[in-house]
């Protein structure tokens, strides 16, 4: 037992030592990576057959550019359809409002008549038969003015139905042109004109060049003294003479590599961070053609706020 945990010491001191490149002063560390970047998809909100894309993959696109359309020509004949409805229902409602005159009329003339009869009444020039007649009418006519009024609160409520239908079929059919949300670069073309696609089906996929980073793990000597927004440089494999500035922006909550029982310090030691440290947005908006994934190289971070960077970074 005491032979392996001298191994294990001994195996500590290599990853610690490992994690303190060559050449870096007490303050510094590194982990090594390759280069991730912001992805967003283009995807239908309507399903359809794909009438157009626009882009290839590969080439650049900016901020609010039409990429392609979906076929909407089913969605016009709806559209003409819902649109010949609110004019229905706009002709109800003028029918309406002539009606509610007219009963307005009848039911002022209905009162008047019934005005006079009470006063012939009261003079015995007519029975009480033709007095309850004319009250009857009014009663009547007062019904239907409230029917007449109903039906037009129904025939403005079906115009409300209608437009609101309209309004629908034309935000459906603004959604079948996709368009770029950010100023990218395409980095997959996912399907081609002709193809039928359900709600939500990916068409492209655009990538961010001002959103690279880099994922690295260090051990929980180094990741507990990371601080986020802490500085930090990029160096890729590919082009080993520039040097990215970049910040970290994550820190993982939890280790990723993690011992079932963490109770010796021993163990705790293993325990292993993952961090994100994402390039410099402006280096990146003048240095476009780093902006690439998969991208192998190391990412230095300054653990101590106060040491200055080393003349090699």
């Amino acid at each position: 037992m005491a032979v392996l945990a001298v191994i294990a010491v001994v195996c500590i001191k290599i990853i610690l030592t490992f994690f303190q490149a060559p050449g870096l002063p007490e303050g510094f560390t590194f982990g090594n990576g390759r280069t991730e970047a912001t992805e967003v998809d283009i995807t239908t909100k309507i399903g359809g057959r794909l009438a157009a894309v626009m882009v290839k993959e590969g080439e650049s696109v900016t901020l609010n550019q039409v990429l392609a359309h979906v076929d909407t020509k089913e969605l016009a004949a709806q559209l003409r359809r819902a649109e010949a409805e609110v004019r229905r229902a706009e002709q109800e409602r003028r029918y309406a409002l002539a009606v509610i005159a007219q009963r307005k009329s009848e039911l002022s003339l209905m009162k008047k008549d019934l005005q006079r009869s009470k006063g012939l009444y009261e003079n015995d020039s007519i029975s009480l038969e033709q007095l309850q007649r004319n009250e009857t009418a009014v009663l009547t006519a007062q019904a239907s003015l409230t029917a007449a009024q109903a039906q037009l609160s129904n025939a403005e409520a079906a115009i409300e139905a209608a437009i609101a239908g309209t309004d629908q079929l034309k935000v459906q059919i603004e959604e079948g042109v996709l368009t770029a949300p950010i100023n990218g670069r395409v980095l997959y073309r996912l399907n081609e004109p002709g193809e039928v696609l359900s709600a939500g089906g990916k068409v492209l996929t655009i990538l961010d060049p001002t959103s690279v980073y880099m994922t690295v793990f260090l051990p929980t000597k180094y990741a507990a003294r990371v601080a986020i927004g802490a500085d930090a440089r990029i160096i890729l494999d590919g082009i080993p003479d520039k040097i990215i500035p970049a910040r970290v922006t994550f820190v993982a909550p939890r280790a990723q590599f993690t011992p079932k029982e963490v109770e010796t310090r021993t163990e705790r030691e293993k325990l292993m961070f993952r961090l994100k440290v994402t390039m410099d947005s402006d280096y990146l908006k003048n240095h476009g053609e780093i902006a690439k994934t998969g991208v192998p190289g190391v990412a230095y971070i300054r653990l101590d706020p106060s040491v200055e960077w080393p003349e090699q970074l």
